[in-house]
């Protein structure tokens, strides 16, 4: 039997940021990682793999970072957690003892078993397999005509990517809108538009009956009776929490399927925790479960877990999930962060909105100058930012991801209006219609009516 300090099993995200973690907290510590596979996908890069990057093996977590470090890394599977002996059984036969142990199990796609037809040959889900994302790519490469079933981001962006290349691409969306869960309406009307001006089709507002013939897919027939023809069909449909192995160990699952895991990502053993896709979400404004399952999430709360292995820091907790969101449709960028205009409604809270839209470049004439449209939700009675929406261009994903500090910081209206940004012609919006500030502008009046 072999021994180590810091046991992680899983080797994505999540798997490779606590080990990242607690090795650097805690360099005096021995720490080893488990997983399944040789290489490593990553993650929010798959459906690229099918279009812009061309190929899996340019889509690959790097092992550098872990082995400079010096975390261990064992390509095996674990199979049985004896957590009052704190020793784990992998499928290779080996017996590997730990002190702390982190599970990072992460998850798998959804194939619901009520949908008949999900088992013919070319029906495909996405998984974050190498091997399994290998075989497809070269499986679609005699196929033409496919559907996505499934508009969230990984749907959209697999189906733009495949559409790329050449392929008959239709979507088919049972919520009225793509990224529905994401955007309110107006943010998500624009997202189809980008999307079908690049030859998508889209069929929202339906749901799939079944999935239609003997060996081989030939079609999908939809909710309103329609049938489309298909030559392969891609389940989208979201990811379940690989939880097998905590359940079999006796932790504790919460009513929404995952790993329960507090503030600190400890489960209901003190020397196990939990992070990443499989483990508990509550979201930050609610208070609520949350199935959010990101890997900037998982990132998060493998920091947390790391750090908090061998001593608690109230400072260094995981308050909540936010749940931030980035996306490109054909160079045009779609983010979001907290809240939409339509959850916090539904949730009883009593909001303001407002928006602006003015480009990311100053002048206009710049080369490369996108128009940039940033829209707050707000709480009435305290300007409290609950959520924010952005379209634009490169700068996008970092604009949401301040909108995500902005959120998580408690942060109002009011700090937004004094706010000193820096602005320079060629990088950002100019000073004077700076998008964030200007959405801040108007949503304050209304929070004065």
């Amino acid at each position: 039997m072999s021994n180590t300090n810091v046991l992680i099993i899983g080797g994505s995200a999540a798997g490779l940021v606590a080990a990242a973690t607690a090795k650097s907290n805690h360099p005096d510590k021995d720490v080893t990682i488990i997983r399944k596979e040789e290489k490593v996908m990553i993650p929010c890069g798959i459906p690229y793999i099918f279009g812009t990057v061309e190929t899996s093996d340019k889509n690959i977590l790097p092992d550098g970072g872990l082995i400079k470090l010096g975390v261990n890394i064992k390509v095996d599977e674990v199979i049985n957690i004896d957590k009052k002996n704190k020793v784990c059984k992998t499928k290779g036969g080996e017996e590997i003892g730990y002190e702390k142990l982190v599970i990072a199990t992460g998850s798998t796609p959804y194939v619901p078993k009520w949908l008949e037809g999900a088992s013919l040959e070319n029906v495909f889900s996405i998984p974050k397999k190498k091997i399994y994302l290998d075989e497809l790519q070269q499986k679609l490469q005699g196929i033409n005509k496919i559907i996505t079933i499934g508009a969230g981001f990984i749907g959209v962006e697999m189906s733009d990517e495949l559409n790329k290349n050449g392929k008959d691409i239709t979507v088919v969306e049972i919520l009225p809108h793509i990224l529905g869960l994401s955007f309110d309406e107006e943010l998500a009307i624009e997202a189809e538009e980008c999307l079908t001006s690049r030859g998508v089709k889209l069929k929202t507002g339906v749901g799939v009956e079944r999935i239609l013939g003997s060996e081989k897919v030939t079609g999908v027939l939809l909710s309103n009776g329609e049938t489309l023809e298909a030559d392969a069909v891609i389940l989208s449909m979201g990811y379940r929490p690989n939880i097998k192995l905590a359940e079999e160990t006796g932790l504790a699952i919460n009513e929404l399927g995952f790993i329960k895991a507090d503030q600190y990502r400890r489960t209901g053993h003190p020397d196990i925790f939990a992070a990443g896709d499989c483990s508990e979400k509550i979201d930050f404004a609610t208070g609520k479960l949350s199935g959010a399952m990101l890997a900037s999430i998982a990132c998060a709360e493998a920091r947390v877990a790391g750090m908090n292995l061998y001593s608690l820091s109230t400072v260094k907790a995981f308050r909540g999930t936010i749940g931030i969101y980035s996306t490109d449709i054909g160079g045009t960028g779609f983010g979001a962060a907290g809240l939409t205009e339509a959850q916090a409604k539904k949730e009883g809270f009593d909001v303001v909105s407002g928006s602006f839209t003015g480009i990311d470049r100053h002048p206009g004439h710049l080369e490369d100058t996108h128009k940039q449209m940033v829209k707050l939700i707000a709480s009435k009675d305290n300007g409290i930012i609950l959520g924010g929406q952005v379209i634009g261009g490169k700068s996008t994903g970092e604009l949401t991801n301040v909108l995500g500090f902005i959120i998580q910081n408690n942060m109002t209206i009011n700090d937004l209006l004094v706010a000193q940004i820096g602005t320079q012609p060629m990088l950002t919006a100019s000073p004077a219609g700076y998008p964030l500030i200007k959405a801040a502008e108007s949503t304050a009046k209304k929070l004065k009516k």
